[in-house]
Formats: C-alpha cells, structure tokens, sequence
C-alpha cells in the first residue's frame, strides 16, 4: 500500500505564505501544507468555473484554521477537524495553519494549472 510522510516528502512549493509537500497515491494527492501567514488565494482560482476551486479536498486540520466558501455560505474548521470540501469553493487561511489534504490528482493537477499560470502574471501571493 503506497504511503507518504511529511518529513520525507520533498518541499515542491516553497512561497512566503506557503510551504507545500506533495505526494501521488494511487490517483490522489496528499497534501502537507502550512502557513506561516494570512492568505487569501481567491485571485488565483480565475480562469476556473465561476473562478472557485473545482477540486474536492479532503483533510484534518493540525493546527490553525481554514474557512472554505461557497457562493451560498461558508464553514470553518479548526485545529483537530477533519473536512470534505466539495467542488466550488475558495478557501482561506490563518498564520499558523497546518494540515494534511488528500484530492484526486487528476483535479488538483488541473486546478494547479490555472494557479501556477495565474501566479506567474500576478507573482507569489505576499
């Protein structure tokens, strides 16, 4: 059975409001994320079907808080809550937040295509 672990996974993304490790799992991506800052990344999700995330997440919180919103309400999850996001949504996130996120690597590898191209017209997202 494939697995990963945070410390021996490669940094891949290495930003100042975000360091992210990421490994493939038979058809998902996990997700090692943490933020040492206030973020709100809605600008990079442009291009996407009504510019929000079109991925669904799954993921446990270890530290911090993330709220996710959708065009009708919003949910926060904090330190120890586990999540399911569904497509739709744009997150955004406390300083000091950590947490692991599985997605399936198909849609989060379209949804990176649109932010990695919006990140290099805009910058990074200090």
């Amino acid at each position: 059975m494939p697995s990963a672990n945070k410390m021996t996974t490669p940094v891949s993304v290495d930003l100042p409001v975000l360091k992210g490790r990421y490994a493939e799992l038979d058809g998902y991506t996990v997700g090692f994320e943490s933020y040492p800052e206030d973020v709100d990344p809605a600008p990079l999700f442009a291009g996407l079907p009504e510019d929000r995330c079109q991925c669904t997440h799954w993921g446990v919180v270890q530290s911090g808080q993330v709220t996710f919103r959708w065009a009708d309400h919003e949910e926060t999850y904090g330190a120890g809550d586990a999540y399911h996001a569904p497509p739709g949504h744009l997150p955004l996130i406390s300083g000091g937040t950590s947490l692991v996120e599985f997605s399936p690597t198909d849609g989060l590898e379209a949804t990176m295509a649109v932010i990695e191209a919006n990140l290099a017209t805009a910058g990074d997202l200090s």
